[in-house]
């Protein structure tokens, strides 16, 4: 007899790795498999050859898109991970894992033994002949339970699996008795999704059509009805509009949003590599007072023909910066995941990925702020004062560090200051499209730009709005450095309600290395 049925899809691993891991088999569960309910006996299933196992895409075995690279056997089920292939189709079969369109493990069995028991049927050996990456699972434990999309990151798993160094395990079954083997019928048909309605598809799965069934379940709730009060609070989520069970929400592809802006301070410093642990990062330094600190220099003098050398101590001093976490989590139904366009899922972890890059940010431009030197010279909200403040600041920063200013970063007022600078004659200033004035390049189109020989880089998260004292910075990019570590994910699902939490974070941390290399506006 041969059987297909599904698991669950418990990692995915888009990075270099690109593994799909989860449960292939439960044990001890009824399913509905392609031969009806099955129950499949522990250690039950066996794989003589795991690494000639293909992973499929729906059991078409002209689309192989990996390859099994461990099998584990444990109490509750078989769990296996697979090689993903590097091919449009290899990448399809993430991206479809990872947003759960496709979150099943289907696998095809070749059943030696088996016990009918009173409403199914008890496997008790098997030969594990095929997996496939399926839309609908058998078995009621299958579900996607935690995605890890970032290539740094390691997947994690809530249930025992082996790490890509252990070699394959497999399972001894019994062996089959010749009386099973006989008994056991062929089957050779994989289990299809079955809608006996085409419109069921685009039903709500509530039972709340109108008021009147509104107010029943609301007493019902009120009496302890755990089936009513999960239909009054399936909607209860942070994207809860109105009356959505009386009038369904159709969400379109298209999404509008203001919160995409980038991380303009964060890219004018320089950057460096985060350690994987510690909550402090220290790196030695030697400035002297020049520069912003108290470091002490060697010195070299010229002496005379035997005369004594000068010996001066030299002495550094250690910075140190704070690793911190930003994290923020967001809250949805599973009928919003489920019963929405697509594209609702990705907008949410584009959404949150735009609010974690937001707050990395505007610490860093506060920080900026904090740690930097005020320009000696107070200068107006004028052509003549951005020239003076650029040419003054550029100079301060050599002297101070050794290194040259490279970068401006500038508020969204200093920009519009910048856009309306003209000459005598009324032409702009920092506009490439005219040679005679050829002072730099700002654009109403771009917040990135050149002036007077620095980077542009305009930020809207400056705590100050206007033309006023810190709303723009001068520095070396050596001057400030930011590390950082990769961003993650985690999606985790509430049983009780089943609700979806979608969560984003990062760890990152500053040092202040050279202050006197971080020139702020002065206005006057």
């Amino acid at each position: 007899m041969k059987l297909t049925f599904s698991g669950v899809v418990q990692a995915v691993d888009s990075g270099e790795r690109r593994i799909i891991a989860g449960k292939i088999a439960p044990y001890g569960e009824i399913g509905n498999t392609s031969a009806g309910k099955v129950m499949f006996a522990p250690n039950s299933i066996t794989a003589a050859n795991p690494d000639k196992i293909k992973l499929l895409m729906s059991h078409d075995n002209s689309k192989p898109v990996g390859r099994m690279k461990t099998i584990n056997a444990a109490e509750d089920g078989l769990y296996a991970s697979f090689k993903i292939s590097s091919s449009t189709r290899g990448n399809d079969a993430i991206l479809l894992a990872q947003e759960a369109l496709m979150d099943g493990l289907s696998v095809g069995v070749e059943v030696t033994a088996s016990e009918p028991k009173d409403n199914y049927l008890l496997v008790t050996a098997a030969v594990l002949r095929e997996v496939s990456l399926v839309e609908s699972a058998a078995f009621t434990s299958a579900a996607v339970q935690s995605i890890a999309a970032s290539e740094s990151e390691t997947v994690e798993e809530n249930q025992p699996t082996q790490t890509e160094s252990e070699a394959a395990v497999t399972t001894a079954p019994e062996t089959p008795t010749e009386d099973s083997t006989e008994a056991a019928p062929v089957v050779e048909a994989a289990r299809p999704i079955i809608r006996s309605n085409p419109l069921d598809s685009q039903r709500v799965r509530t039972p709340i059509v109108n008021m009147g069934a509104y107010t029943e379940h609301k007493i019902k709730a009120a009496m302890g009805n755990d089936d009513s009060r999960l239909y009054v609070t399936a909607a209860d989520d942070a994207f809860a509009v109105a009356g959505p069970a009386f009038n369904p929400v159709q969400y379109l592809s298209e999404f509008v949003t203001n919160t995409k802006f980038g991380t303009p301070s964060i890219d004018a410093c320089s950057r460096g590599t985060l350690p994987t642990s510690g909550l402090t990062i220290s790196v030695p330094s030697l400035v002297t007072s020049a520069g912003g600190q108290s470091g002490v220099a060697p010195t070299v003098t010229v002496e005379a023909e035997g005369g004594a050398v000068d010996n001066t101590g030299i002495t550094t001093q250690m910075l140190t910066g704070t690793v911190s976490k930003y994290s923020g989590m967001n809250t949805v139904s599973i009928e919003l995941i489920e019963r929405s366009d697509p594209n609702f899922y990705a907008e949410l972890t584009q959404q949150l990925q735009n609010a974690l890059l937001t707050t990395l940010d505007t610490t860093v431009n506060a920080a900026l702020i904090t740690a930097g030197t005020v320009a000696t010279t107070a200068q107006p909200a004028t052509s003549a004062g951005l020239i003076g403040f650029t040419t003054q600041a550029a100079s301060a920063v050599y002297q101070a560090s050794g290194y040259f200013a490279n970068n401006f970063i500038a508020n969204p007022a200093q920009w519009q200051l910048l856009m309306g600078s003209v000459d005598s004659t009324g032409r702009p200033i920092y506009s490439a499209s005219n040679p005679m004035n050829n002072a730099g390049n700002v654009m109403v189109n771009s917040i990135r730009g050149n002036v007077l020989g620095l980077d542009l880089y305009v930020d809207k998260n400056f705590a100050v709005t206007t033309t006023a004292d810190d709303s723009a910075i001068i520095l070396a990019p050596e001057a400030f450095t930011v590390y950082q570590s990769p961003q993650a994910y985690m999606s985790v699902n509430v049983v009780s309600n089943l609700q979806i939490q979608v969560a984003i974070y990062s760890y990152m941390a500053y040092i202040a290395k050279m202050p006197k290399a971080i020139q702020r506006w002065n206005f006057t």
